[in-house]
Order: structure tokens, then sequence, then C-alpha cells
């Protein structure tokens, strides 16, 4: 018992061991401090894109993170007599290893540095409608420093690297804008009654709940009117602009338009007018050619 007493005297005096229990400790409470910092920066940043939507928010938060990280990581080397030969190599090869890690990471470099880019200009920010020209589209959600997150109108999560959104053609409904519209054109047949399927397809726009009143008419907005443009071989053609909110999917205001003006056309007896072709024939011709066969 005296032999085992003494051993761990012995150990316990060695200056190594009080140097990894300082080290330990050191680790255990900088741990502690970095996750308290980083829940006061999320709930400061979380304000922030909460009040701005703001994507220069969102992608600063990230590399606040980042840098806490890299920080607390150094302090904790640097703190210990175990440690600082290591630290000491790491903080001044910093070059020689960003080098070796750019190398090893290139494609994480490239979406970081777009990352940036599309942070600086800001061709959208988060809650914007945009559409991409692989024909994606739908609501910016989030952005990090790796990829920008897209939901789409069946509320899937569209997940696009920085560096391959940065090279493609965005098209944002609502950039700089609190009003989005559409061109809708409707047909009718020669014969219904133009001023009155006029009327019946404004009022059909209006009754939508995503419409809004959005032509500007003075110091106030109104509902886009009807107008007769055009006719074709088999109707007469009117058209509309419809205005919204750019928060409202397109999809779901066109799919709601279309239906509530078929809708009343249909009611009022207005024919929506369809291309057919008619077939005649010459039966007696045949008949003559058959005997003449014969």
């Amino acid at each position: 018992m005296d032999v085992f007493a003494s051993k761990i005297e012995k150990i316990s005096s060695h200056p190594t061991v009080w140097e990894f229990i300082k080290l330990a400790a050191i680790a255990l409470a900088t741990v502690a401090v970095v996750l308290i910092i980083l829940k006061l920066e999320r709930r400061i940043f979380k304000k922030i894109i909460a009040d701005k939507k703001s994507i220069n928010a969102r992608f600063l938060e990230d590399i606040a993170r980042v840098v806490i990280i890299i920080i607390a990581f150094q302090w904790v080397l640097m703190s210990s007599s175990l440690t600082q030969p290591f630290g000491r190599v790491l903080f001044q090869g910093t070059a020689i290893i960003g080098g070796i890690v750019a190398l090893a990471a290139q494609p994480v470099i490239s979406d970081l540095i777009c990352g940036l880019m599309i942070s600086s200009v800001k061709p959208f920010d988060i809650g914007d409608r945009i559409e991409l020209e692989d024909g994606t589209a739908g609501i910016v959600k989030d952005i990090t420093l790796r990829h920008v997150v897209i939901q789409t109108i069946d509320t899937c999560q569209v997940i696009i690297p920085n560096s391959k959104l940065n090279g493609m053609k965005i098209t944002n409904m609502s950039f700089h804008t609190h009003i989005r519209s559409i061109h809708f054109r409707f047909h009718i047949s020669y014969t219904a009654d133009v001023e009155k399927a006029k009327a019946v397809i404004a009022k059909a726009v209006k009754s939508s709940p995503y419409t809004i009143a959005g032509k500007p008419n003075g110091d106030e907005k109104e509902y886009g009117p009807v107008y007769f443009i055009d006719s074709d071989d088999s109707s007469l053609i009117l058209s509309t602009t419809a205005y919204f909110e750019p928060v409202r999917p397109s999809e779901v205001v066109k799919s709601d338009i279309h239906t509530r003006v078929k809708k009343a056309l249909d009611e009022e007896g207005i024919e929506i007018p369809y291309s057919y072709m008619n077939v005649v024939i010459k039966e007696e011709k045949e008949k003559n050619q058959k005997n003449e066969a014969v």
C-alpha cells in the first residue's frame, strides 16, 4: 500500500502531469466559453437576419463562427508548454499549410470565394424569389460558406454550390420591387359579347386572393384593365395584367386566375373556342368511281 501511494505521489509531482491537467482544464474552459459565444452570436445574427433577411449577415455569421473556433483552438495550443511548440509551428507555417489545404480543397475554396462574391454583390437576398437558367425556381431560404438553399414550389430544398450558382444567369422576381405581375391572354368566340367578357374577366381576376392593385393611376393603384388586343382564325383575344406580391409563387397565381376565368366564362355562357377541322366525304363521287370500275 505504501509503495502504491509513493508511486501516485511521484507521478502527481511530475511537472508534465500538472501541465497536462492545466491544458485539459484550459481546454474545457475554452470549449465552454466558445459554446456560450457561439450561442450569443447565433442569437445576434438570427435577429439581424429576421429583421433584414440579408445574405451578408448570414454569410458573416458562418465566417465569424469559423474565426472564433480557430482563435480558441490556437489559444489552447499556446496556453501550455506541452503544445506551445506545435502551436508556434502551426501559427508560423500558416502560409505553407494554407497552400497545402488550398490544393487539397479547391472546390471548397472556390465555393467560399464565390460565396463572398455573392454576399458582396447581392444579386438576391434571403426571402427573394429567383429563377435560374437551368429552370430551378423558388425562394432563397439560406446561404452558407459552401452553398445556397432554394425552396421550390413543392417545398423541396434545392442545395446549389456557390461556385455553380455564381456562374448562372439569375432572374430575380423580387429585386428592388414589392410587386410582381403576370400578363394573361384569354380567347373567346367571335359571337361572344366582348364588353361582357371583359367585365367577367376583370371581376374574376379581382376575386383572386393572390392579386392586388398594382397599376399606377396618379397617387393610387388599380387592378389591370382588360383589353381586346387581337384576333386569330377562330377567336378574339383579350388580355390583362395581374399584380401580386413577390412572396407568392407565380405558378399558384396563374393556376388560380386561369381556373377562376374559365369558370366565370362558362357560367356566363361565353364560349372559349378551340381549333377543329371539318372533314367532308363526297360519297356520290366515290359511288361513281366504283360504277366506272365495274
